[in-house]
């Protein structure tokens, strides 16, 4: 079968799924917010990602004429998850093969509708349908690799005026079954829209997957936060923009503070601004962070720790806040010597 007629069938096969009417809460991969899986920056980069640990292996490429798929183009991919569980909790049938107007996606993700809105648009879908991902991720048997683009293929209905009146486009299997069979979903703040800053997205989509509704907040080592944004800066420029963004407090829904350990080694923590509490309930200064210990070989039980009493596909659907205290034992977080690269915050911890 050729590469034509194998297209055909894909799509020969799927049934189309319309975008819903109305507004959604935007919902987020939980893989996509804690790993690299794209550029952030939206300058045009070639060179390719290679994130690897003992678990995890991600390696994503990008084709020279379009440059890798960047954070911002990951909006796309946030406005095709919320629609697709949306219309899984109101009990529709659902797709890879999505269908919408570009002015509802577009109006989702917080973007203008002129005409370089358009083709900023258009150039996502080609960026998201050029850049390659090759992942263990999800993959139950070992040395397994999984390799597809953020889009198999898309296609435009373009009116006299130039700009597109429909778009079709054709999602993953890896990325479909994440958000639907899987349900590794977690609700975000419809203000990550106005975060212009790539490195910011990135952080707050790290800050949401990670801190959860812990009272005790959760804290990631500055140099493993730099390991695994793959960003092409310097660490001295990476830590400084950390910093500053702990002055400017842009997270909606968190407080973040740079730290130190009794290493000495930097420390980016964050706590739910409503949830910043010590000692199960009693009210302190959310802007005053105790001080992490990365000494401790395992993580520690928080005295406020509760076990998620819901599965997740029940608790992703509850809010933006909603729980995901699971999510903070993925070994991900654990250094190659098997210490913790990260853990939440006891109140009142000392050095």
């Amino acid at each position: 079968m050729s590469p034509i007629d194998r297209k055909r069938s894909e799509r020969g096969q799927l049934e189309l799924f319309h975008a819903l009417p109305g507004d959604l809460a935007p919902r987020d991969a939980q893989d996509l917010m804690a790993f690299p899986f794209f550029s952030l920056s939206k300058s045009h980069r070639t060179v390719p990602i290679d994130y690897r640990t003992p678990d995890v292996t991600i390696r994503i490429e990008a084709a020279s004429e379009h440059g890798m798929a960047t954070i911002w183009d990951a909006d796309v991919l946030i406005w095709a998850a919320s629609h697709l569980v949306a219309a899984r909790d109101a009990g529709r049938r659902t797709s890879r093969l999505m269908v919408a107007s570009p002015r509802e996606i577009l109006s989702f993700i917080g973007r203008g509708d002129s005409a370089r809105d358009y083709e900023r648009l258009e150039a996502a879908f080609d960026r998201l349908q050029s850049t390659t991902v090759k992942t263990s991720l999800r993959q139950t048997d070992t040395g397994r690799l999984h390799r597809f683009s953020w889009i198999n293929e898309w296609s435009r209905e373009i009116v006299r005026d130039g700009r597109m009146r429909a778009v079709e486009l054709i999602l993953p299997d890896w990325f479909y079954q994440a958000v639907l069979d899987d349900a590794l979903v977690l609700t975000i703040d419809p203000a990550y829209f106005r975060l212009t800053g790539g490195l910011e997205r990135w952080l707050y989509r790290i800050v949401r997957k990670h801190g959860g509704r812990q009272r005790g907040g959760w804290a990631f080592g500055l140099r493993h936060l730099y390991e695994k944004s793959a960003i092409l800066s310097p660490f001295r420029r990476f830590a400084f923009e950390v910093r500053e963004m702990a002055k400017r407090q842009p997270f909606p829904g968190y407080r973040l503070s740079v730290r130190h350990d009794r290493q000495g080694e930097e420390m980016l923590a964050f706590v739910s601004a409503k949830l910043s509490t010590a000692h199960c309930g009693q009210d302190v200064n959310s802007s005053v962070l105790s001080v992490v210990d990365l000494s401790v070989p395992s993580l520690p039980q928080h005295p406020c720790y509760r076990s998620q009493k819901m599965p997740n596909r029940a608790a992703e659907s509850v809010g933006y806040e909603a729980l995901n205290l699971d999510s903070n034992l993925n070994k991900s977080n654990f250094k190659d010597d098997g210490t913790p690269s990260d853990r939440w915050i006891t109140p009142g911890e000392t050095p």
